[in-house]
């Protein structure tokens, strides 16, 4: 357990079975594997073997054999293992604790076992601690550099550097051509053509600085990996909640689907129970006429009945006379004695037949509907960081209101989250005034007027902006509610184009022709310190990054430049020929630090890496911009660009090659 703990510590251990390596092999890539390990991945890439190479499984860099034409077994059998890799595995493998328990090479001549304390560099022996004083009494040994046995570090430090093919010979040269530590032997036998040998002596120096350099480059990559590693977690567990989030919101809609149906099949029902109701009240009133007759029928039929079967014909005339004739035919109605009284007449068929409630539907027309019925649409949407893909207009929110001037002209836009509404909030210069427009609906429009023109937005939190309207000399605090609301109003006793959050409470703002061009500002207008940005004099556009470094832009300088909030410069980006700004105007970045410029004149919104690297035009003249200025990216990766009097809004999606 101690030997594979030190393996596992020493990065002895192969990342393809996760084993202590059995076999180490070292590519030229500097990666080791185990043999079999790397010969069964060998064999899985058909690419690889065509090319006679044996790729590695980390970096895909492929290593050249020295016989091609054998089997790929012999490729990597051929393979060995690097000097630091064999040198840990000899100290820290398997046989590390035998050797620690070597016994002294004196008395094991003598056929003894004495266990060894000290090791000798020049003798190369170890000695029990009798054996060492006759060593140290010698003349010829007693000057020898002599350490502790179990001190593997020095052990190995002193160690002489001996060659692997002339056994008893010390390393002493090294081939520069070959980039090989030799000997004199190797020297004078298999490097007589090579062009330049120099010594270990003054090599090491250079080997170790070589060394040391790359090692700082490794240890710049371990970092940016683990920072990856980092983020990409992060992005999964990101994806995972907005996967559930989704899912939330379709079993939202569905319910409301549902409940549209479910109000419908109640109003249905509600129909036939009033027109039921209404029929059963006509016949049950029917049945009770029907009741009364038959109760006032039986009762003339007894009465008449008792004088039919009387002896007395004077109570049989009476009740003749007093009842009358009834006919159950209208024919008969003629044939009535004068005398008699009709007392019930009934015509059975002129009353109206009971009504049928009738149920009748279309279930083609049904069908169709809920084949057509779409509760949403679920796409993948992929940032602008990803440098492969490409833009697509998803839709466009026309801002001009009634009562706008003609010339409406969006300035600036932002994106913020209110109560789970995702609402754009745009400037609009001409007209003084702040818009927003729900996503969900946009022609949800909330405005609010100025007094002046307002040029930029800042976020300060996600529901509150700062608005800066220069020729005022003013900027305002707006929470979106969401409509916009005013806050306050900060009298600044300069005039200020250019603004961005610095954090909730302090600005970073231009100055107009001013020696040191961004001024920082607390929320009371108070000027905090100033900073120079170099050639950017009036800056007309600002960006505070996501480390507090300043971006700022100014349309008749062509050029970006980037400063820390010290004023010390970062970059200045001024491309020349077919690339060169025409007018820069609005920034952003991106959630992985790259850089969105407006160029207004040009038509374009171009990618630049956080270093000021140029990456691609994003969007352009054939995109439909023209003349953009106002740019923001949200939080699902749409990008939202002023043109005129509307934002486009585009979404991304991976280039199909």
């Amino acid at each position: 357990m101690a030997t594979a703990k030190k393996l596992t510590d020493n990065h002895l251990t192969c990342v393809i079975c996760t084993e202590e390596f059995t076999g180490p092999a070292t590519l030229q890539c500097h990666h080791t594997f185990c043999k079999s390990c790397l010969l069964k991945y060998t064999k899985t890439q058909p690419e690889a073997v065509q090319a006679k190479s044996i790729p590695c499984p980390s970096c895909r860099q492929l290593t050249k054999v020295t016989t091609p034409d054998s089997p790929v077994e012999e490729w990597v059998s051929q393979l060995k293992p690097s000097h630091v890799i064999q040198g840990q595995m000899d100290d820290f493998g398997p046989g590390a604790e035998a050797a620690d328990a070597n016994v002294c090479n004196v008395c094991k001549i003598q056929g003894k076992t004495t266990p060894a304390t000290s090791w000798c560099s020049v003798c190369d022996e170890v000695f029990c601690d009798g054996c060492l004083k006759m060593h140290n009494i010698m003349p010829m040994s007693r000057d020898h550099k002599v350490v502790d046995v179990s001190d593997a570090t020095k052990r190995k430090a002193r160690h002489r550097f001996m060659c692997k093919t002339h056994k008893d010979k010390q390393i002493e040269l090294f081939c520069k051509d070959c980039r090989m530590a030799i000997c004199h032997t190797c020297c004078s036998i298999k490097h007589r053509k090579c062009d330049d040998v120099d010594t270990l002596d003054n090599m090491t120096p250079l080997v170790r600085e070589h060394l040391s350099n790359q090692n700082q480059e490794l240890k710049i990559k371990m970092t940016t990996s683990e920072n990856i590693t980092i983020l990409r977690k992060s992005q999964i567990k990101e994806i995972q909640t907005n996967a559930q989030n989704i899912k939330d919101e379709i079993r939202n809609i569905r319910q409301r689907v549902v409940e549209v149906i479910i109000s419908k099949e109640k109003q249905l029902f509600d129909k036939v129970d009033r027109s039921s109701e209404e029929q059963l009240r006509e016949l049950q009133a029917e049945i009770k006429s029907q009741e009364i007759d038959q109760q006032m029928y039986q009762q003339q039929y007894e009465f008449t009945a008792s004088a039919v079967t009387s002896n007395c014909e004077r109570d049989m005339y009476a009740v003749y006379e007093s009842v009358g004739e009834t006919s159950t035919d209208n024919r008969d109605t003629g044939n009535r004695l004068a005398a008699g009284r009709v007392v019930f007449t009934h015509d059975m068929d002129n009353r109206p037949a009971p009504g049928r409630v009738v149920f009748t539907h279309d279930m083609d027309k049904l069908s169709k509907a809920v084949d057509d019925l779409q509760l949403g649409e679920v796409a993948v949407v992929r940032g602008v960081s990803d440098r492969q893909s490409t833009p697509v207009l998803h839709h466009t929110i026309d801002c001009k209101a009634d009562g706008d001037k003609e010339g409406t002209h969006l300035n600036d836009v932002t994106v913020l989250t209110v109560d789970g509404l995702t609402v754009t909030v745009v400037a609009d210069y001409y007209n003084k005034s702040l818009k927003t427009y729900h996503t969900s609906d946009p022609n949800t429009l909330g405005n609010l007027l100025l007094s002046g023109c307002p040029w930029q937005i800042a976020k300060l939190i996600e529901s509150q902006i700062a608005v800066s309207v220069p020729n005022n000399k003013e900027i305002v605090t707006v929470n979106v509610t969401p409509d916009p609301v005013l806050l306050s109003t900060i009298k600044t006793s300069k005039m200020y184009f250019a603004l961005s959050s610095l954090s909730p409470s302090q600005l970073a703002a231009g100055t107009f022709n001013q020696p040191h061009s961004v001024d920082i500002l607390d929320m009371t207008g108070k000027i905090l310190k100033s900073i120079n940005t170099g050639v950017i004099r009036n800056p007309d556009h600002i960006l505070v990054t996501s480390n507090n470094n300043l971006i700022v832009s100014e349309g008749q300088v062509l050029s970006l430049v980037c400063v820390t909030s010290e004023g010390e410069a970062v970059f200045t980006y001024t491309p020349a020929g077919v690339r060169a700004l025409r007018w820069p105007w609005r920034i952003t970045t991106t959630s992985t630090g790259d850089i969105l410029l407006v160029d207004y004149k040009s038509h374009k919104v171009i990618q630049l890496t956080e270093s000021g690297q140029y990456v691609r035009d994003v969007l352009t003249q054939q995109d439909g911009l023209k003349y953009p200025r106002g740019i923001c990216l949200d939080g699902d990766g749409f990008l939202y660009v002023t043109c005129g009097r509307c934002v486009s809004v585009f979404k991304f999606q991976k280039t199909v090659k």
